[in-house]
């Protein structure tokens, strides 16, 4: 694929991050790619553990150069890497698996008999020239062929895989890593060339319409979900009628209304 400059495979590592931040620190043209059976070090958003096993999910990071974008819009890279693998997902399901969203700013997750399952994180990291970016990297950890009895205790009411979420058929990571490239590629050069499909972005967020709680470093968030500053990508939340919307830049969703059921997440 002529997306990807190197693309290496690892039995184990500490991290795909560490690894593609010391290639683009070499030099390597983008887009280098990273995966991993395994992880030790895996980290999600908020600086969280992200745990895995053998041949369950997919581990990969992506390293960029994308000099065009600039530093207020880097947050669009994780969103398109996230609607990419929205669509990948998506596609190797079958037509009656839980069907698939994306819960601000861009975890995917599954909608099982009204409740809000993760399903992968994705994670960025960057560096800046002047305004605009010089790399940046994207990892992203899906649940890809775990069975819900394997789930780690401390998670099993909150995560899914891709596999239960088709009712249990089996999910070639492979395959969707090629569907994810593929469904990349042109999101990508798009955004180098200055656009960046906010309506889709915001369309595939489960929290539009919908009453969240959302958690930040300073407070506690509760309203309606009502769209996102396409500027930033804040979530914005309506509090109370006739009150500003509340535009948070940083902070988890740890409640969301779905199908009018109020569901932890």
């Amino acid at each position: 694929m002529d997306f990807v400059s190197r693309l290496e495979r690892f039995d184990r590592l500490a991290s795909t991050q560490s690894v593609v931040r010391d290639w683009l620190a070499d030099d390597v043209d983008e887009v280098c790619v990273a995966v991993a059976d395994v992880q030790t070090d895996g980290r999600g958003r908020l600086d969280r553990v992200w745990q895995d096993r053998p041949g369950g999910a997919l581990l990969a990071s992506l390293g960029f150069r994308p000099v065009e974008v600039t530093a207020a819009h880097g947050w669009q890279l994780s969103a398109i890497a996230s609607i990419a693998m929205l669509g990948a997902a998506t596609s190797l399901l079958g037509p009656t698996a839980d069907r698939l969203a994306l819960k601000w700013p861009n975890d995917i997750v599954a909608i099982h008999h009204g409740r809000l399952l993760k399903v992968a994180g994705v994670l960025a990291e960057s560096s800046l020239e002047g305004d605009h970016l010089a790399t940046a990297i994207v990892g992203v950890g899906v649940n890809v062929d775990w069975a819900r009895g394997d789930y780690p205790a401390d998670l099993a009411d909150t995560m899914w895989s891709l596999s239960e979420a088709s009712g249990r058929r089996r999910i070639d990571r492979e395959a969707l890593l090629s569907a994810w490239l593929e469904r990349l590629q042109p999101l990508y050069e798009e955004l180098k060339g200055g656009h960046f499909d906010a309506l889709r972005w915001a369309d595939a967020q489960v929290t539009t319409g919908a009453t969240v709680v959302v958690e930040t470093d300073e407070t506690t968030v509760r309203g309606t979900g009502v769209g996102f500053d396409r500027e930033s990508g804040s979530l914005l939340v309506r509090i109370g009628p006739g009150r500003p919307l509340s535009a948070i830049t940083v902070g988890d969703v740890v409640r969301c209304g779905v199908d009018d059921a109020a569901v932890e997440v």
